[in-house]
């Protein structure tokens, strides 16, 4: 972890990311579905999720997603730098089931200074990885970034 992050000429395209790994548990999809509102026994009820393709229970998708950035947050890139979360784009490709450890790959897809001065906007081609290689999610991450000279926007 670094002490402050990149700013947006530190950037390049093609420049290559990958995260430390966490295992999902049980606790945090039950402690998920109690902050989304979203109980829907594929997620919350073992007996039911057994009656399914997938034979068990599931996280949800959205976990996946929130998992995907609070990992890439954990490189410190955009602390201190990261102006906003801008948008994105995303695929659900596999299930995560709980004891999957997962991790993040991402590659900058696209860098353009911003329409206001402060600020660069980087595209990020983001894959959420389980412990066998497989990608679970993807899609695209797109972030305002502060330029070096640029201070707050």
């Amino acid at each position: 972890m670094r002490d402050q992050g990149l700013f947006f000429e530190d950037f390049s395209i093609g420049d290559q990311f990958a995260t430390p790994g966490r295992t999902v548990t049980d606790a945090e999809i039950t402690l998920f579905a109690g902050l989304s509102g979203d109980f829907n026994p594929l997620h919350t009820d073992e007996e039911f999720a057994k009656t399914t393709p997938f034979g068990r229970r599931v996280a949800h998708g959205v976990l996946g997603l929130a998992l995907a950035i609070g990992l890439s947050s954990r490189l410190g890139l955009f602390d201190g730098t990261g102006l906003a979360f801008l948008g994105v784009e995303w695929s659900f490709r596999r299930p995560i089931f709980i004891g999957d450890t997962v991790h993040v790959r991402f590659t900058v897809r696209d860098k353009r200074p911003a329409k206001k001065p402060g600020g660069g906007i980087l595209a990020l081609a983001t894959e959420l990885v389980n412990q066998r290689g497989e990608i679970v999610q993807e899609g695209s991450r797109t972030y305002l970034v502060r330029t070096r000279e640029g201070g707050a926007a």
